[in-house]
């Protein structure tokens, strides 16, 4: 069998060199191909990565190969990774090995809640941690506005959970700081990909970084996680005045309880009704500071 003139659609799962590997709709979803891309995508600017939803042709179904013709519209698109067509942003941290940081966590779930997406966060290698700190740490994320999931890719510890929520989403995006335990997590989950496991540095307490690309995998019909590089400090997001509807517990405060002014950041400023009785306060403010450095003060308030 040569080349098939027809177009199928896909969706690019993952990126090699120049390279886009495409996998197919049912009924063909079975098939895999190693695609290039149209010269007039180039020249269009239109940029292919992960997650993409694509229309293929020239297909060689013996080789396996074919080209990228056209590049449908996204409706999501994360930055960091970069995946588009999210659907959910599953966060983790490790509660020990490493151990939990909370200016670190919250880097990670500023930079989760940009998407506007579903995020859900996850608590790894439980079995490190006695159950009643484990709880504690529930109980503060809980306070953040998460309802974190504790798992142990160990035990087996809230592994059913977790298939149950990834198999509900169309495409969810697996990350967090290296070392956590992300690849362990689908190695639990997909025993078949045998992803490479690496140790944590006993020194800095940092994650070596095992997974060096993109790619997604099928969990089942309809649903796909992608798993990510692991990095150890997302940049806060770029607009200050954005920052208090990326913090779920301030974000409720001001729906309840509306600051009477429209600029205003919440540091103290006069009349400012927010209330700074609240665990990431400091965070908060520090992030607003930091970003100050960069951007024009505003009146307040």
């Amino acid at each position: 069998m040569g080349v098939v003139e027809q177009r199928l659609r896909g969706v690019v799962v993952a990126l090699q060199a120049n390279y886009l590997e495409v996998e197919l709709d049912p009924p063909d979803a079975a098939t895999r191909l190693l695609c290039t891309r149209r010269t007039r995508l180039n020249h269009r600017g239109a940029a292919v990565h992960v997650g993409d939803r694509v229309w293929v042709e020239a297909i060689d179904q013996q080789q396996r190969r074919a080209v990228v013709a056209d590049v449908e519209p996204r409706f999501s698109w994360l930055s960091r990774p970069p995946v588009a067509n999210v659907t959910a942003v599953v966060v983790a941290f490790s509660v020990e090995q490493p151990a939990f940081d909370p200016d670190q966590a919250s880097r990670f779930l500023l930079t989760a809640e940009q998407t506007g997406l579903v995020v859900q966060v996850l608590l790894t290698k439980c079995d490190l941690l006695q159950e009643k700190a484990s709880r504690q740490l529930v109980d503060r994320l809980q306070g953040w506005g998460y309802a974190p999931l504790l798992l142990s890719s160990e035990t087996g510890e809230g592994m059913d959970s977790l298939r149950t929520l990834l198999k509900g989403q169309a495409l969810s995006v697996l990350c967090g700081p290296s070392g956590v335990g992300k690849s362990s997590l689908l190695n639990s989950l997909l025993p078949q990909l045998s992803l490479r496991v690496g140790a944590v540095s006993g020194r800095l307490q940092r994650g070596r970084h095992t997974t060096r690309h993109v790619e997604l995998h099928a969990l089942g019909p309809g649903a796909r996680v992608a798993d990510t590089p692991g990095f150890n400090r997302p940049d806060l997001p770029d607009d200050v005045h954005n920052l208090e509807v990326l913090f779920p517990e301030l974000r409720s405060q001001l729906e309840t309880h509306p600051c009477r002014f429209r600029d205003c950041l919440h540091r103290d400023e006069p009349g400012c009704g927010v209330s700074r009785d609240w665990e990431r306060y400091g965070i908060y403010r520090r992030a607003v500071e930091e970003l100050m450095g960069f951007s024009r003060p505003s009146r307040g308030g």
